[in-house]
């Protein structure tokens, strides 16, 4: 009796060049999670180049690149993209993309809020640049604190009102999407998936949509009441109401969105890892657990950012415990990849470099944020450029290592293409040099007095470390650009990738 075979399915999706139509109207959860990521790349780059303007403006003393009010709002700008729309918006593509595939399921639980909430990402970026067209975008810093952003001191722009209202798109955006992640997961798994089995990435875009979940609102609520304060005159942040306010409703969701960025980045780390260590992860069970841990231990630490507005000695204890603590379960985590990696057959591709890159450059950002845990080291580090440097071994050093390596290792099935190994190695190599040359030794800064914010100096002293940051910092764009040329060309014109790449 003849049989038949059927085909073995392809390890990728061969749908990018088709009409612009089913790009606009896709319900597909692949093609949606493409979209996330192109956009979030594109906001990489402009978020890149306002970095680059303020490198030149502080690479010397009293230097006039940009006036003080252009600098202000490119800083501001700068952070907004990067956290708002970049990062967050990366790690949310690619999960889009995989964990339906990685639970078995067809598609999202919701495929039309899924569109939906990827074109408000869009709304919420055009929103926000069109601040610029108004006056001036907004120039209090990409946190917003009050009573910066009030008429008082921004009546002549409407930049803080559209920044506002894009933030309020953004976090309906992220609740949506959050909404939707939790219903597939939950609902959708194939037969005989059991928690229990659930790939780690799929465990850490859970606990991130949670955590998005709980703190999105509050900061769509103080969004809302600065709204209110400008429009209505209600005097909620103002000099006459409590600022205070604001920045405990920002900071409530302003460090856990720390979390929501790094938490899916863990998850690329625990994918990647077993593989390049061909062993399979260690401590699985322990390692969602901390997971879980460091979602609860993240909504208690947001005043570490507030030790110098005068609250309760008991309180700061409180927070600095917290802040403390939360590094256990981080460090579970550092040890169980160690602990897989140990006795392991390491094949050095591009992806485990990256890997590596990440552990040592969060490792740095860990340490750092031990220290700024501490109340009396705050008090005299607060607004310094040591904390610029902290912040960016956190999120770049965390998240962005850790998209680059879940981008070198999922472009194949992504794409059927495999990305240029050298070019690759080129990327890793400048990128880790650049990034290290740049904020390493910025902590020097901080340490020396440097406040962060101001748009020239006068300490010549300070003159040469700005210089070998600002060359430091092209190092990170020329990396960046060897990159987008290596993922352009690979996408059009790279070697096929075969079935299991």
């Amino acid at each position: 009796m003849a049989t038949t075979t059927l085909p073995r399915p392809k390890a990728y999706d061969d749908t990018f060049f088709k009409p612009i139509s089913l790009w606009l109207t896709t319900t597909d959860h692949k093609l949606i999670g493409i979209m996330y990521m192109v956009t979030s790349l594109i906001s990489f780059v402009i978020g890149g180049i306002f970095a680059l303007i303020i490198r030149l403006q502080l690479s010397q003393p009293n230097l006039r690149i940009v006036d003080a009010e252009t600098y202000n709002q490119l800083i501001s700008a700068h952070g907004v993209t990067m956290i708002f729309f970049f990062v967050t918006i990366f790690v949310t593509g690619i999960a889009n993309y995989m964990v339906p595939i990685m639970i078995g399921a067809r598609d999202m639980a919701f495929p039309r809020v899924n569109l939906l909430g990827f074109w408000l990402i869009p709304v919420s970026i055009i929103l926000y640049y069109c601040g610029f067209l108004t006056g001036g975008g907004l120039n209090a810093g990409w946190t917003g604190y009050a009573p910066l952003t009030e008429k008082t001191f921004q009546g002549h722009s409407l930049g803080v009102d559209f920044w506002a209202m894009s933030i309020i798109v953004w976090a309906i955006s992220g609740i949506m999407a959050s909404t939707n992640f939790l219903t597939t997961i939950v609902a959708l798994r194939a037969p005989g998936m059991r928690f229990s089995r659930l790939p780690l990435f799929v465990w850490a875009q859970i606990s991130t949509s949670i955590l998005l979940l709980i703190v999105g609102a509050p900061l769509a609520a103080a969004m809302i009441l600065v709204e209110f304060d400008r429009q209505l005159g209600t005097q909620f942040f103002t000099t006459a109401g409590r600022p205070v306010l604001y920045q405990h409703l920002f900071w409530f969701f302003g460090h856990p969105e720390v979390y929501v960025m790094i938490l899916p980045a863990f998850g690329l780390i625990s994918e990647i890892v077993p593989v390049f260590a061909r062993k399979p992860i260690f401590g699985y069970m322990s390692m969602v657990a901390a997971l879980f841990g460091i979602v609860f231990l993240s909504m208690t630490v947001w005043a570490h950012h507030m030790f110098t507005v005068g609250m309760n000695t008991y309180v700061e204890g409180f927070f600095m415990l917290m802040t403390m603590l939360i590094a256990v379960p981080t460090g579970i985590k550092f040890f169980n990849w160690i602990a897989t990696m140990w006795w392991g057959s390491i094949d050095f591709t591009v992806p485990i470099k990256f890997v590596f890159g990440f552990l040592a450059t969060f490792l740095i950002g860990g340490i750092t944020g031990i220290y700024l845990a501490s109340v009396p080291v705050d008090t005299q580090l607060h607004q310094s450029y040591f904390v610029v440097a902290h912040l960016h071994y956190v999120l770049f050093g965390g998240s962005v290592f850790a998209i680059l390596a879940g981008i070198y290792y999922w472009f194949p099935k992504i794409t059927g293409r495999l990305l240029n190994r050298r070019l690759g190695e080129w990327n890793f190599w400048t990128v880790f040099i650049g990034f290290n040359g740049t904020f390493l030794i910025m902590h020097t800064l901080g340490l020396e007095g440097m406040p962060r914010r101001i748009w020239t100096y006068s300490n010549e002293a300070w003159a040469a470390t700005n210089m070998i940051i600002t060359i430091s910092s092209f190092l990170i764009a020329i990396s960046i650009l060897l990159f987008l040329i290596n993922v352009i060309h690979s996408w059009t014109q790279g070697e096929i990738a075969g079935n299991d790449p």
